[in-house]
């Protein structure tokens, strides 16, 4: 997927360019900075940053990975949050923009960031996070590259608190763990049971269809149905994959081939880029042979957004990153 958030150690990313969160005098610092300097080798970087001389806020500069699997490394600084009223939003966007410049000017496939300023410069992270989103969203609207924000663990993202409560309630009230759905078939079983019951009703979120829903298009295969739904929403096909967070290649396969085979993470990140309701999302998945269920915290997760009207895939990766969950995308 052209945008991924990873759980790694960024001096370990195979990437073209990574990007060091530094800071104006480019010098080693703690931290991130700290291991790349480490990694690549502190004299022979520090020698070529101290030939720069310096970077401004919001800026960036481009030096070799010496050391790194990385070719390049992008330095750039982030602003201090100083209450928001400062232009840190802007002069934080502008380091993720002018670092996605530079490594395509020189001519890099692949870039992973750290969530800048969200350390030690004090950024709020859920606004870093978002702010880093929007910048590199931006770029991969025109630009093909495969983009990773690299955190070391989930405590890195945070989730808006009110997202964060709505999410949690629904999950107390939707999900089902297997183990606990086997044990109330088990109950069952055990009694007579007075009221009518299905399984399917607790397994999955599949609503009663009329028969001409059913037989419509009945022939029609994934791929065939997903073209079908991105000329009736009225997107092009490169709006699409873009909002789907699906590189151009894949979609070039989708689209050359009637009977492709998607991954389940492919199909619902298309069907939040087309802003499907939950039929159509059914019936999407059911082309590749797939459904939601009840006992399926991803699935559940992706109900919330769907039944909310939230569509933003990168919010709803946020969360299920959060989660550790699979994220939507190739």
């Amino acid at each position: 997927m052209p945008l991924e958030i990873i759980r790694n150690d960024i001096t370990k990313m195979k990437v073209d360019a990574i990007v060091n969160a530094s800071n104006i005098s480019l010098k080693k610092g703690g931290g991130v900075s700290g291991a790349i300097f480490t990694a690549a080798g502190e004299n022979e970087l520090q020698q070529e940053c101290d030939k720069i001389g310096k970077c401004g806020v919001g800026e960036a500069v481009v030096t070799k990975g010496f050391q790194l699997p990385a070719k390049y490394i992008i330095h750039t600084v982030g602003p201090i949050w100083q209450g928001g009223n400062h232009n840190e939003e802007k002069l934080l966007k502008n380091c993720y923009t002018n670092s996605l410049i530079l490594a395509y000017q020189n001519k890099c496939k692949s870039i992973a960031f750290p969530l800048i300023s969200s350390g030690v410069y004090g950024y709020p992270k859920d606004k870093a996070f978002n702010i880093a989103v929007t910048a590199i969203s931006d770029f991969l609207m025109n630009q093909e590259m495969a983009v990773y924000l690299v955190v070391y663990d989930k405590s890195a993202i945070a989730i808006g608190e009110k997202l964060f409560a709505n999410i949690e309630k629904y999950i107390d009230d939707n999900y089902v763990d297997s183990h606990s759905f086997s044990e109330n078939r088990r109950m069952l079983a055990d009694y007579e049971v007075t009221q009518p019951f299905s399984l399917m009703e607790t397994t999955t979120y599949m609503k009663p269809r009329k028969l001409e829903d059913i037989i419509w298009n009945l022939d029609e295969t994934f791929s065939q149905m997903l073209l079908r739904l991105i000329d009736e929403k009225g997107f092009t096909d490169v709006q699409a994959y873009k909002k789907a967070n699906i590189d151009r290649k894949l979609f070039s396969k989708i689209r050359s081939n009637k009977d492709y085979n998607p991954k389940k993470t492919t199909v619902l990140a298309f069907a939040m880029a087309l802003e499907l309701n939950l039929d159509e999302t059914l019936d999407l998945l059911g082309k590749a042979g797939y459904t939601l269920s009840s006992s399926n915290k991803f699935d559940v997760i992706i109900q919330f957004f769907i039944e909310e009207g939230k569509y933003d895939i990168y919010t709803i990766n946020q969360t299920l990153f959060y989660y550790d969950q699979m994220l939507l995308g190739a």
